[in-house]
């Protein structure tokens, strides 16, 4: 255990009357990024702290800050997922979390499963799903996403056998990824979840060719920035890409690949666009609790700072 000035060393608490979030994540050191902002007459610090991978790291980091901030995010990894109805927790992230005694933990899930369900519901003006074909990369995770598409009508592909499982095998229907995730999730969720998502150093790489039929048949890609750009072709001409986290380098990054429109489903805070685990734990901070909150607050907090999707034509 490393000591406590070393580990947070150049970490400063935030100012007198703000309210603090901390996002530790397991992804990559190169995104960190400390926000300011006031919502509803109350000052924020957001703040992500990327542990590169290291577990060790973040469940220290989670130790060392516990009742000193107000919310903790987790990012990076899953606590749980929601998929059809049911919740399923990763063992070893429970382990990770634990060493946070006095503050909440929020991984995102339950407000994946309310605004990006919402901000699909507010794109169909403008999008018409029932016109688009739609490569999600992963669905499982982004449940409310998927099932909003489903209802809206658009073309889906559900690309977590792809993906995540390394089998050419397409999921069409929502019924489909339903009884898949009902069928893997509790084998999957024993295992380290690096297993199958990017953390670390692989987010800054590609596996390209795996998939890249799924990506050219589709109009919209969607789903988590990491696992987008992980499996993307450098061909990604005239795409619409809809995701949540976005730092300047993912949209320069885009427009290398030639992707035309680029849509999150929140709106940029200072030079980014932060991900759920950290806006659900600023929901529930901005709400003065201590856990989650029900999908009715989580939409009521939605409504009440206006947060709706952002376009870049790109």
């Amino acid at each position: 255990m490393r000591g406590m000035s070393d580990l947070l060393s150049g970490w400063h608490p935030a100012p007198a009357g703000f309210k603090h979030v901390v996002s530790v994540s397991l992804g990559n050191s190169k995104r960190n990024a400390r926000e300011e902002l006031t919502v509803l007459g109350q000052p924020f610090v957001l703040e992500r702290i990327g542990t590169d991978g290291d577990a060790g790291r973040a469940a220290e980091l989670f130790q060392a800050l516990d009742g000193r901030v107000d919310a903790f995010g987790l990012g990076g990894a899953d606590l749980y997922v929601l998929a059809g109805g049911r919740r399923y927790v990763f063992g070893n992230v429970r382990k990770l979390v634990s060493h946070a005694k006095l503050t909440p933990v929020l991984d995102g899930s339950g407000l994946k499963n309310t605004l990006e369900r919402d901000a699909v519901a507010q794109l169909d003006a403008d999008l018409n799903w029932r016109t688009r074909k739609v490569l999600m990369v992963s669905a499982v995770d982004r449940f409310g996403m998927a099932e909003a598409l489903a209802e809206r009508g658009a073309d889906v592909v559900y690309g977590d056998i792809i993906f995540g499982l390394n089998i050419d095998r397409p999921i069409r229907s929502i019924g489909a990824l339903r009884k898949v995730a009902h069928l893997v999730l509790p084998a999957i969720t024993k295992l380290p979840q690096d297993w199958f998502y990017p953390t670390g150093a692989k987010q800054e790489t590609s596996v390209e060719g795996k998939g890249t039929r799924y990506y050219a048949w589709a109009d919209v890609i969607a789903g988590d920035t990491h696992y987008v750009k992980r499996y993307a072709p450098r061909d990604l001409r005239g795409k619409t890409v809809l995701t949540q986290t976005i730092t300047e380098a993912d949209r320069g990054w885009m427009r290398e690949r030639g992707v035309a429109r680029l849509i999150t489903t929140t709106p940029r805070i200072g030079k980014r666009n932060f991900a759920t685990n950290v806006l659900e734990a600023f929901f529930v901070s901005l709400a003065g609790k201590r856990e989650a909150l029900s999908e009715a607050e989580y939409l009521r907090y939605i409504r009440e700072v206006n947060f709706h999707p952002e376009t870049s034509e790109l």
